[in-house]
């Protein structure tokens, strides 16, 4: 049983073969100590020797690099691998948490103020789409932004924005309706379709993934592949990662025209070819995941 669990878990053919021999000759070492030890004492006094005889091994030795996963060193951050061109798109996705019995007057103040903002040329931001959350946290309302031309558009607008008396005055009467509120800064994965405008009615689903640290390389190769396999329908709104706030977080967006099509559309995947390797190769790269399904308000380009 310890063999096979251990031969299981290399990802080579050539390790395979190799790590199969090992431990094959060490599993019939511990059956042969096993039969030739006549009481228990003897049987503990071999097991310990031969633990205290691993423990001198190198830990560079080639028998504990059949063990240990190797990560080719990378030259270059991840944001410039993944993503189109990282001065083209900045993204920025708010989470608002709104007290319940306020979230009808903030909708109508933020339907009011922010498509004015993604109206007028003098600020160079576009508002991606904005929603309610109909399942996952309640009361919460989200807003997806995108600044062409990355880190100095963002700069530009912020700065442009303090000078806003309408924006400011929002943002003061906005305050009175939150309990809380966060925001990320994200690039767009270079294998996902730009968000463009849609016309509804439909739903929108946000899956969110924390990764593990060093892992978003590895998502991005299997997800580039694996995307093909979600586009039939067209789905796909927009894949998207970290950079500023929580880190090797991953959002993917995807529209649905109702529950049943979403559930319709998620079991056809897994009846084309390779749709189940990108998702046996990616979860175990999740340390947490979440979904949001996500209703628009009237003032969203995503309808």
């Amino acid at each position: 049983m310890l063999c096979r669990h251990l031969v299981a878990s290399f990802s080579t053919s050539g390790q395979i073969k190799m790590a199969t021999g090992v431990l094959q000759k060490v599993c019939r070492g511990f059956g042969s100590a096993k039969n030739g030890a006549h009481t228990a004492g003897q049987h503990v006094f071999w097991v310990r020797g031969f633990s205290a005889s691993s423990r001198t091994c190198s830990e560079d030795s080639w028998f504990k690099s059949l063990f240990v996963r190797k990560v080719d060193p990378r030259k270059d951050a991840h944001s410039q691998l993944l993503t189109k061109n990282e001065a083209s798109n900045l993204y920025k996705i708010q989470f608002h948490n709104v007290k319940p019995e306020c979230l009808d007057a903030y909708n109508k103040l933020c339907e009011d103020v922010l498509p004015t903002i993604h109206a007028d040329k003098y600020y160079p931001c576009e508002l991606v789409g904005t929603w309610n959350t109909w399942y996952g946290d309640q009361d919460q309302a989200v807003h997806l932004w995108r600044y062409r031309g990355g880190y100095p558009a963002l700069t530009e607008v912020m700065n442009k924005l303090r000078q806003n008396k309408e924006f400011t005055a929002y943002r003061k009467e906005r305050g009175k309706m939150l309990l809380s509120r966060r925001n990320q800064l994200l690039l767009e994965f270079s294998f996902w379709n730009e968000p463009v405008p849609r016309e509804g009615p439909n739903i929108y689903e946000l899956r969110s993934y924390q990764l593990r640290p060093g892992t978003m390389i590895e998502w991005g190769n299997y997800w580039a592949r694996g995307i093909r396999h979600r586009q039939r329908n067209k789905e796909a709104v927009g894949g998207f990662f970290s950079q500023i706030g929580d880190l090797y977080m991953v959002h993917h967006l995807w529209a649905y025209k109702d529950l049943q099509s979403r559930e319709e559309t998620r079991n056809g995947a897994w009846q084309q070819e390779g749709w189940h390797e990108a998702v046996y190769y990616t979860v175990p790269l999740i340390q947490h995941m979440e979904s949001r399904i996500m209703i628009p308000l009237k003032a969203s380009p995503l309808q």
